[in-house]
């Protein structure tokens, strides 16, 4: 038992001053348990309520595509610069160091390779792997539209029942096929059903017309996916456009593990997507460190 001679009597309660009340930016998760709260807050950044997210799991289909041969050398050292990490927990677990601090998000979802039906997927991790692991979050396919539609949806609320039990948040990703249009229409009614089925974030497509609109129908944050690789100044521009329609962030793959300068882009995306700057001023800063770097 501790020793109470000596103890100071407690008297500075401040009755004047109302009890702490603690919000955060984080779109739809005021009544979130606190610890899917504060995953959620090593996912996106405090004071902003944005994140950018690395994106890597390309491997669990496409194999050793290009940027992504060797993790340990490619992508391990973007991740400092990125405030979340999107991977499969076998490439955490052998090319990452067990002190990286960016929050994580596991792909939880797994199925054919790019020679199938992609949208053939079923849960490809259990959740206590997730909390093993020290995940911040999981991520799962959701092929709205698509032939296997009901699965991927099942997949979902599966992961959203587990995620609740253990305190995890869920990220849905539109995942579009190539017979489906990336339109305002379609992105709006896909990111709708994925948080009214519990995901607590959803990652999706940019469209020039109507994205702010698909963000405003959105209850959680919405998440732009980079897709295919562009010019740099590109890249920097759509998630720019992202951002001022509402977007919580983007998450970025091929347009930064397969730029001229990863460690560059990835920056410049930062100061895009955190200090609104503009996507010129965003793309002279790549160069001028991309050029120190090479100087270095």
């Amino acid at each position: 038992m501790a020793d109470l001679d000596g103890n100071v009597n407690a008297k500075d309660f401040a009755p004047t001053v109302p009890a702490a009340s603690f919000g955060h930016a984080i779109k739809g998760a005021a009544a979130y348990d606190w610890g899917m709260q504060h995953r959620l807050g090593r996912v996106f950044e405090g004071e902003t309520g944005r994140t950018v997210m690395l994106a890597f799991d390309h491997g669990y289909f496409q194999g050793p595509t290009s940027g992504l041969e060797r993790l340990d050398l490619n992508i391990a050292p973007l991740a400092p610069y990125a405030d979340a990490l999107m991977g499969t927990r076998g490439a955490l677990r052998t090319s990452f160091p067990a002190t990286t601090r960016s929050g994580l998000v596991l792909r939880a979802s797994g199925g054919p390779s790019i020679l199938k039906d992609l949208s053939d997927e079923y849960p490809a991790m259990a959740m206590r792997d997730a909390v093993r692991i020290g995940a911040d979050a999981v991520a799962v396919q959701v092929f709205i539209g698509g032939e296997h539609e009901s699965r991927s949806v099942r997949n979902l609320t599966g992961l959203v029942d587990e995620g609740y039990e253990a305190g995890i948040p869920v990220l849905g990703v539109t995942a579009v096929g190539k017979e489906l249009v990336r339109d305002a229409r379609y992105l709006g009614l896909a990111t709708r059903i994925i948080a009214e089925l519990g995901a607590q974030i959803v990652k999706t497509y940019y469209c020039e017309e109507g994205f702010e609109d698909v963000v405003a129908g959105c209850p959680v944050p919405v998440i732009m996916a980079g897709g295919k690789k562009l010019p740099e100044l590109d890249a920097l521009t759509m998630a720019s456009n992202a951002v001022r329609a509402g977007a919580a962030g983007v998450d970025m793959g091929r347009n930064i593990f397969q730029s001229a300068d990863p460690a560059a882009m990835i920056q410049a995306v930062r100061a895009v997507v955190h200090d609104g700057l503009d996507p010129a001023e965003a793309h002279e800063r790549y160069l001028e460190l991309a050029a120190a770097r090479r100087a270095a």
